[in-house]
C-alpha cells in the first residue's frame, strides 16, 4: 500500500540563517512519521538580498524531498504562500513560516488531527514569547474582526494560517482564483470540518522579522474588507446622523441670530470646529470607502499570484 505524501511549504526573503534549522526540524519530525508517510518540503524564494537562495540549492542538490521555487521578485508574504499552496501534490498540505515561530515541532500534533478527520487544522496561538504589546493588538484586531464579521464565517482568533489543508481544500482554493487571498478567512469559508491545534510561538531568533506597520496593516484591512461590510454601513449611517445633527445645528444658529440679531455673534471658533470635525469625518470615510475600492481595483486586475524565474528538484514537472 503506498504511503500519503505530506507537502510542506515555506516562502523566505532573507532567511539565509533560518533556512537550515527549518530544513533540519522538518526533517526530524516527518522523520518520525516516516513509516506512515511520505514528504516534500517546497520552499519559495521572494527574491532573497542574502545567501538564502545559495543555501536552498545547497539542501536541494543533496536531498530530493527539499523543492524551491525562486521568484522573480519578491512577491510579498500573502501572495508567494498562497501559490506555493496551490502548487503542491500532497494528500495534504502543511503551510509554515520560514522564521521557525511556527515551530515544526507542531506538525505531529497537525498531522493527528487530520487523521480524525478534520480537513483543515489551523495552528493557533495561546501564547506569545514576542512583544506583549503586539500580541494585545493581534488579540484585539481578531476581536474586532469577528466583532462586524457578517460574513457568516467563524474566524478563529489567533491563527496566521499556519497549518493543515486537505487535498480536497486546495483543490477549492485551486478554483476560486484569489489574486489576493486571505488564507485563514478564505479556508473557514469554505465550510470543511475544523480543528485548532494550540501551541505558544516561540521568538525569533534569527535574522530579522519583515513585518512592519504596512504588511501588519495590509493584512488586516484584507480581513475586513473580505469579510464584513460593516464599515461601509456604518459610513453611510455616520453620514446620515451627522448630517442630522449639522442641518440642526445651522438651524439653531439662524433662528437664535434672527431673535438676538445684535448680541449673538456667529464667531470663528463654531465654524472652525464643525469644519475640522466634518472635515476629518469625512477624511475617514472616504479611507473606508477607499480601501474596499483597493480590493475591488484587485480583483479586477486579477494580476497573477507570482512570476516564477526558477525551478528545483520538480523533476515531474
Amino acid at each position: 500500500m503506498s504511503k500519503k505524501k505530506i507537502s510542506i511549504i515555506s516562502s523566505a526573503y532573507n532567511e539565509e540563517t533560518n533556512i537550515p534549522l527549518l530544513y533540519a526540524q522538518v526533517k526530524e519530525q516527518m522523520q518520525k512519521l516516516s513509516a506512515k508517510y511520505d514528504y516534500e518540503q517546497l520552499v519559495l524564494d521572494n527574491a532573497s538580498q542574502d545567501g538564502t537562495l545559495r543555501v536552498l540549492r545547497e539542501i536541494a542538490a543533496q536531498d530530493p524531498h527539499f523543492k524551491v521555487i525562486a521568484n522573480a521578485r519578491n512577491f510579498g508574504h500573502i501572495r508567494s504562500p498562497y501559490y506555493g499552496i496551490l502548487q503542491c501534490g500532497g494528500d495534504a498540505v502543511i503551510y509554515m513560516a520560514s522564521d521557525l515561530q511556527d515551530p515544526p515541532a507542531v506538525l505531529p500534533q497537525l498531522i493527528q488531527k487530520w487523521e480524525e478527520g478534520y480537513k483543515v487544522v489551523l495552528g493557533q496561538k495561546t501564547q506569545s514569547k514576542e512583544s506583549p504589546l503586539f500580541f494585545m493588538v493581534r488579540k484585539f484586531y481578531y476581536w474586532l474582526l469577528n466583532l462586524v464579521n457578517d460574513s457568516g464565517t467563524d474566524l478563529p482568533a489567533n491563527c496566521t494560517g499556519f497549518g493543515l489543508y486537505d487535498k480536497c481544500v486546495v483543490d477549492e482554493l485551486r478554483k476560486l482564483n484569489e489574486p489576493y487571498p486571505y488564507l485563514r478567512g478564505l479556508v473557514c469559508e469554505l465550510g470543511y470540518a475544523r480543528a485548532l491545534v494550540p501551541f505558544v510561538q516561540p521568538v525569533r531568533e534569527r535574522g530579522f522579522t519583515k513585518n512592519n506597520f504596512y504588511t501588519l496593516y495590509d493584512n488586516a484591512m484584507i480581513g475586513f474588507t473580505n469579510h464584513t461590510k460593516v464599515p461601509l454601513r456604518l459610513a453611510a449611517l455616520g453620514g446620515f446622523v451627522l448630517g442630522g445633527i449639522s442641518l440642526l445645528l445651522a438651524l439653531i444658529y439662524l433662528v437664535l441670530k434672527l431673535l438676538f440679531w445684535e448680541k449673538f455673534p456667529m464667531g470663528t471658533a463654531p465654524i472652525l470646529l464643525s469644519v475640522l470635525l466634518f472635515s476629518s469625518v469625512q477624511l475617514f470615510f472616504i479611507g473606508i470607502i477607499g480601501e474596499y475600492i483597493g480590493a475591488i481595483l484587485t480583483q479586477v486586475l486579477h494580476r497573477p499570484l507570482v512570476i516564477e524565474k526558477e525551478r528545483i528538484n520538480f523533476k515531474d514537472k
